[in-house]
């Protein structure tokens, strides 16, 4: 007698792709003669390939220190904690092993362009060394290279431009220039630290619709770290609010502004110059006075307990002082999450209802 067949195995449905970047209880911590300062604090986070994160906050807030951190740029401090690009683990890495990933597999923008970038050699040669040393390219193919990403990114007569040095470049072009070399070795991932700082609003608006552009043709995963939640609302996919070197609030972009739930946020929010239609029917600023948040950020030498918003919190009670509170779930959206004992009411005793 045949026995019966087996039955056929059934395809397992596809896992879905990890993320780009995945950050996961990174921490930071300086060494001062006062005493350690913990710059970032258990943090967590992930990009995705073709998506942009913004990292928002106030100054001192850690956003920078984070983007150095998965950089591997930090010297003196203390990095602990897991990063992981396309898998690899990036903590602990040697540095020889990570200058091979930076530029190749993932690079960074910096917010001043002329310290960044060297004055005695000519914008061609740097973004054409960038080349020689990740892809080992020859010096003709290195400068044919820079000069078609010098055109790229939207700097006209693009041979003559290579040949010239930062100084005669505008602030606008050097920002340019900048995105040049970032891109020019094809990364994954591209840090982009206040990269529109200093220039004025249609230079800005260029640059950002340059990085999108690009985003859209190469797949780019894109971490933009700005003060400004108006950039955010027009780049970012993703939102991570950060105080006191600490995750406030992540959230997608539309959801954060359409309800902010940490009281940090809605700060930050209530802070932004606003237009209004007036009596004519013509655009014209908001009457409302901006609500500035009220008094300093906290001290990293000395962090009090509790909550470290605490001490500036309108919604602020006696949990608030002694417990911190940890990154929840909020609301329905997946992969939404805020710190806070009150978050999205009004009042503590509106929370307790």
């Amino acid at each position: 007698m045949t026995a019966p067949a087996a039955p056929a195995a059934t395809a397992a449905p596809d896992a879905p792709a990890a993320p780009l970047l995945q950050v996961r209880d990174l921490n930071v911590t300086f060494t001062t003669p006062h005493g350690p300062v913990r710059a970032v604090d258990s943090l967590g986070f992930t990009v995705e390939a073709g998506r942009t994160l913004g990292i928002v906050g106030e100054s001192g807030s850690g956003k920078s220190v984070t983007s150095l951190a998965v950089m591997g740029l930090h010297r003196g401090a203390e990095v602990t904690g897991s990063v992981r690009l396309a898998g690899q683990e990036l903590t602990g890495m040697r540095e020889k092993e990570l200058s091979r990933l930076r530029g190749r597999k993932m690079a960074m923008i910096f917010q001043d362009p002329l310290s960044s970038l060297h004055p005695y050699y000519t914008v061609g040669e740097q973004i054409a060394e960038h080349v020689r040393v990740h892809f080992k390219a020859g010096r003709a193919a290195a400068r044919k290279r820079a000069v078609e990403m010098l055109g790229e990114v939207g700097i006209p007569e693009p041979a003559r431009r290579a040949r010239e040095h930062p100084h005669q470049f505008s602030g606008g072009m050097r920002q340019r220039a900048m995105i040049a070399m970032a891109l020019a070795c094809e990364p994954d991932l591209l840090i982009a630290d206040e990269p529109t700082t200093a220039l004025d609003v249609t230079v800005q608006a260029q640059i950002l619709e340059l990085l999108a552009r690009l985003q859209q043709e190469r797949g780019l995963g894109i971490i933009m770290i700005t003060h400004d939640l108006g950039v955010v609302a027009r780049v970012a996919h993703e939102v991570l609010v950060m105080y006191g070197g600490r995750a406030a609030e992540r959230a997608g972009v539309d959801a954060l502004f359409a309800d902010p739930a940490h009281p940090y946020t809605r700060g930050l929010l209530d802070s932004m110059p606003r237009l209004s239609d007036g009596a004519d029917g013509a655009d014209g600023a908001d009457d409302e006075p901006l609500r500035a948040i009220p008094g300093s950020p906290p001290s990293l030498l000395t962090p009090a307990p509790g909550c470290a918003f605490a001490p500036r919190c309108p919604k602020a009670a006696a949990p608030c002082t002694g417990d911190r509170p940890a990154l929840r779930a909020y609301g329905i959206q997946p992969g939404r999450s805020v710190a806070c004992h009150f978050a999205g009411s009004t009042t503590p005793e509106e929370a307790a209802r």
